[in-house]
């Protein structure tokens, strides 16, 4: 079967789009073959830093014939109908159709149209040019006479305007090529903004620019080798992180591998060389951290370390050249050199900068005091000044100042439930984002934290405090660590319980898959501390008090005002909490009350993340419907129920257990779907046969026994004694009839069967249970 070989050469395609770009490519080409009737046997997408390329392997040469039936009107419909439907069906006469009869509907015209395969070769240059004109690039350009407007000329070129082509870089060169392994080859003829496609490609733009003749894919593969183009964008990351580590070796190296550089220097090389450059030892003063993301930023230069060493840097890092220079690569290495050392000067005056004084000081006062701040220290400088500033965290939620302030407030709630020492907590709150206002944090964005701990320690400040500073901003995703340091996890969940509820308060929740705060991976890092440190947090109280904080600190109304007149909370949660929201009119606030749906559906999210976890660690999804109940705000309680359940459910017990409580709770759901009159409570005079006695007094021993199992967190005991009701239950339905004609007989015994649904209710709803 023939195979088809597709490649779109251009100028300069940015690394970060050639990877999905290609898995565009392959999608839209072959989404639109199968769609024309064709099929294929595999297809690979190809690209490098010039090209993308898309071989195609055992496709049909040809589409299949179709036989497609349309109906149409009855014979005797209007005249005009019937027209319709002929034109509809390409026919030229009513006695083209044939008529078809129906004991319902009668008889009735249906046209069978015929229609033809078509060539292989002529579906690809049909769908092709589409396919190139409206291709996805995230971003693209006109060239040429495209980037002229319709109308205007230069030198004799006519502007196209609107109708030129669109690409990423100017197009250059197409090349589409059919056919079978041992036949000749046919090339695709079709025309793109004055470009043919040919049988013909280049290869390096320095080493081999001349035009190269390609058949096949194996052919063309070999060709653009010899070129010096390596088209395989694996093979070209094999190449490089191989010999940058021999190179590394060879000097007494090791290289620190990046996995996310690698991906991009391999997009922007087509015929990788690796070599060695050097900068001056006085830069390795600098952390390990500015000096690698300054080399990967700015050179996308690997970095080195002395052999055997895990910190430490050496002071020769690794670079890609694309071409292969005939000094042995000695002036790249010198360029790049020289600009490296630029770099690292302008990251060791940074790095100076930021542990010494700031120049208005006396301006900072006000916001030293606020927050206790000790401006003879360079960290505490740079948080007062962020403050000053009045330095924005979003419109509508106030200043990076505001926000500490809040999270201050939750942190000093939740430093004795995770037993961290409150004063470290402050403090270290009170700094966790002072490096924004860093120079360091200003270049490199993606150090913050990690500046703030460096800071932080050569201040002199506690260990626990500069872990804080880094650590709070984890997890930052599935595969990230959690906080170990307990002062760490304190201001950790302050911070994201913040930025939730923040969020939520001014509506900006994530929908569909858009999040573009990354909420569902603050609400997971809630979720992963909580389980993985082993943490009981009332999430509803502190909830509740992130509302409080944020309506405090976004209302219009004065702070002095807010504590004018405190209004009677109606939910109890909230009304234990230790602060309290004035609900003004005057200042256009809602009850404190009228937040509930807030809170509400911030909880469900964070339930939704829970059950996404839990699925991960391989907990059935009927298990988790079973312990999680709306209100749950308990979360390491919910997974230890559901870790307990898990275990149980499988033995003799939780078969009993199971059977005995689904076979009681589903005939009770029944009866109260009827509206049948049940009983408050159970009532020993109406118990009259031995079976509701004897399952009475079951019940009764079961739940004191369960309510004490669960009142010590052992869920595993409180199911056990539950399943001793198997045997009482069952004996009651063969030996009782429920729904006896005495009322209220019948509601005394479906009491018994809600007492044993609620007995069972402090540990799972079993209803929900598979089996």
């Amino acid at each position: 079967m023939p195979d088809l070989l597709l490649e779109l050469r251009s100028e300069e395609i940015p690394a970060r789009m050639q990877r999905k770009a290609a898995g565009d490519l392959k999608k839209l080409v072959t989404d639109a073959l199968v769609e024309a009737g064709l099929t294929y046997e595999g297809a690979r997408e190809y690209w490098t830093p010039r090209r993308l390329a898309l071989d195609i392997r055992g496709l049909t040469a040809r589409s299949a014939d179709v036989r497609e039936e349309k109906k149409g009107p009855r014979v005797d419909a209007p005249e005009k109908a019937i027209e319709g439907f002929l034109r509809g069906a390409g026919l030229s006469d009513v006695s083209q159709a044939q008529v078809v009869s129906d004991p319902k509907k009668g008889d009735f015209y249906v046209a069978f149209i015929e229609k033809p395969g078509r060539p292989a070769e002529e579906i690809i240059a049909a769908v092709m040019p589409g396919i190139i004109r409206d291709f996805p690039w995230p971003k693209s350009m006109r060239s040429g006479s495209g980037s002229m407007p319709r109308g205007m000329s230069y030198g004799g070129i006519e502007g196209k305007g609107s109708e030129s082509l669109r690409w990423v870089r100017p197009l250059q060169s197409i090349v589409c090529t059919f056919g079978t392994e041992h036949d000749e080859v046919a090339v695709i003829p079709f025309e793109i903004d004055g470009i043919v496609a040919s049988n013909v490609t280049y290869g390096h733009r320095f080493h081999a620019p001349e035009a190269i003749p390609v058949r096949r894919f194996g052919d063309y593969v070999a060709s653009l080798e010899k070129a010096k183009v390596v088209l395989d964008a694996e093979r070209r990351r094999q190449i490089i992180a191989q010999d940058a580590a021999n190179l590394a070796f060879a000097n007494g190296l090791d290289l620190v591998e990046d996995a996310d550089l690698l991906e991009e220097v391999s997009g922007l090389v087509e015929y990788p060389h690796v070599l060695l450059g050097t900068f001056e030892e006085d830069f390795l003063s600098i952390p390990a951290e500015i000096i690698r993301l300054t080399i990967k930023t700015n050179q996308k230069c690997f970095v080195t370390r002395p052999h055997g060493e895990t910190e430490k840097l050496s002071n020769h890092f690794i670079l890609v050249s694309n071409i292969e220079a005939k000094d042995g690569g000695k002036e790249i290495m010198h360029g790049n050199g020289k600009v490296v050392r630029a770099r690292l000067s302008d990251a060791l005056h940074f790095w100076k900068r930021d542990q010494g004084d700031l120049p208005d000081l006396d301006t900072l006062k006000a916001s030293a005091a606020k927050f206790g701040l000790d401006l003879a220290k360079p960290l505490d400088q740079r948080m007062a000044k962020l403050d000053a500033l009045n330095v924005t965290f979003h419109a509508k939620l106030g200043t990076q100042g505001e926000r500490v302030a809040r999270i201050r407030t939750l942190a000093k709630e939740l430093a004795p439930i995770v037993g961290a020492d409150a004063a470290l907590v402050d403090r270290a709150v009170v700094l966790a984002k002072a490096d924004l206002r860093t120079e360091a944090v200003g270049e490199f964005p993606e150090l913050q934290g990690v500046m703030g701990r460096k800071y932080a320690l050569l201040q002199g400040e506690h260990e626990s405090v500069a872990a804080a500073i880094e650590d709070h901003y984890k997890p930052q995703g599935p595969s990230d660590r959690v906080p170990e340091d307990k002062v760490a996890i304190t201001v950790a969940l302050a911070d994201k319980l913040d930025t939730l509820v923040g969020f939520w308060a001014i509506d900006e929740k994530p929908t569909g898959s858009k999040d573009p705060y990354a909420l569902r991976r603050a609400a997971l890092g809630v979720v992963r501390t909580l389980l993985e440190k082993d943490i009981r947090l009332p999430l509803l109280e502190l909830i509740w008090g992130g509302v409080v904080e944020v309506l405090r600190r976004v209302s219009d109304a004065p702070v002095d005002e807010i504590a004018k007149e405190v209004r009677s909370i109606q939910n109890e949660t909230a009304a234990r909490f230790s602060v309290a929201l004035t609900y003004l009119p005057e200042a256009g606030a809602k009850p404190l009350h009228d937040h509930q749906p807030l809170v509400t559906d911030l909880l469900s999210f964070f339930h939704d993340r829970l059950k996404v976890y839990l699925r991960d660690q391989g907990a059935r999804h009927d298990i988790i419907d079973a312990v999680l109940t709306p209100e749950a705000d308990d979360l390491l309680m919910v997974a230890r129920r559901a870790e307990a359940l898990t275990a149980f459910i499988t033995s003799e017990d939780g078969i009993n257990l199971l059977a005995g409580t689904k076979r009681a709770t589903q005939l009770l759901a029944a009866e109260e779907k009827k509206g049948t009159v049940v009983a408050d409570a159970v009532s020993e005079a109406l118990l009259t046969l031995d079976a509701e006695k004897a399952l009475y007094a079951a019940i009764r021993v079961a739940t004191a026994e369960a309510a004490e199992a669960v009142a010590k967190e052992d869920f595993r005991s409180a199911m056990q004694a539950l399943s001793k009701l198997r045997a009482p239950v069952d004996t009651f339905f063969d030996d009782v009839l429920v729904n006896d004609e005495d009322a209220a007989i019948r509601a005394n015994r479906l009491a018994l069967l809600k007492a044993i649904r609620e007995a069972t209710g402090t540990v799972a709803d079993f209803s929900k249970i598979a089996g």
